[in-house]
């Protein structure tokens, strides 16, 4: 999205004549002083859209209420490519932790040792999400020959895994898709749970860089470290 927004204005249109504007006749004075004052109240209306419009393109989705009372989904911020790693508990070897395949295997990071693996926490409902998919695709096709592993693990709760399926046929997902254990979600996203995530490991099995939300710059700055980590 630009950095501005295209606001749309409406104007009232004034007349010289005694008017009927809301059951009261007014003298032209008074039309005057009602159409000043019917701008300035439609000007207000129109930035309030303006706001609401660039709410609702945030780039970060937090998780999906359960309770009908909270809000669905939760917008919570742009993206950041400089967010801090995660607090990982130095006790916890990150590649042991894993996760469970869309065809009921359960895998660890370190089955892919030797491979640059990105981690994509997602869910099926977030707009943000979906728009990186894509990107995410693309990738894992023009490095996967080189040694890149892509993993997308869906944390949208338990209604959202019976979505999974087909999200994968209408994105035409090829990648690997599953769900992680509770342990690698408490490594990676205790201190953030806004998605989507991505999370890149070298060939060590080391944690380089985080992604926190999806925005135009993450695609290009996400190949550029996969290039520099895959090396070249």
């Amino acid at each position: 999205m630009s950095g501005h927004l295209s606001r749309r204005t409406c104007r009232p249109i004034l007349r010289t004549r005694m008017e009927m504007c809301d059951g009261v006749r007014r003298s032209p004075r008074s039309a005057i002083k009602s159409s000043r004052t019917l701008k300035l109240v439609l000007y207000k209306a129109s930035v309030f859209a303006a706001l609401a419009v660039s709410i609702s393109v945030l780039q970060a989705c937090g998780p999906k209420r359960t309770n009908e009372s909270d809000p669905t989904p939760v917008l919570s911020g742009r993206p950041n490519t400089t967010y801090p790693m995660p607090p990982v508990n130095r006790n916890v070897q990150l590649g042991q932790l894993g996760w469970a395949s869309a065809e009921g295997n359960h895998v660890t990071l370190a089955d892919y040792r030797d491979k640059v693996v990105v981690l994509d926490f997602y869910a099926t409902w977030c707009a943000p999400c979906r728009e990186s998919i894509p990107h995410l695709i693309d990738l894992e096709k023009r490095y996967g020959p080189r040694g890149l592993v892509v993993v997308g693990l869906n944390v949208g709760g338990p209604d959202d895994r019976t979505e999974v399926p087909a999200f994968a046929r209408e994105f035409n997902i090829h990648y690997e898709l599953g769900y992680p254990d509770e342990a690698l979600n408490d490594a990676l996203l205790a201190d953030s749970d806004a998605i989507p995530q991505t999370f890149v490991f070298d060939r060590e099995g080391r944690l380089v860089r985080r992604y926190v939300g999806f925005g135009y710059s993450t695609a290009s700055e996400l190949e550029e470290t996969l290039k520099e980590v895959l090396g070249g």
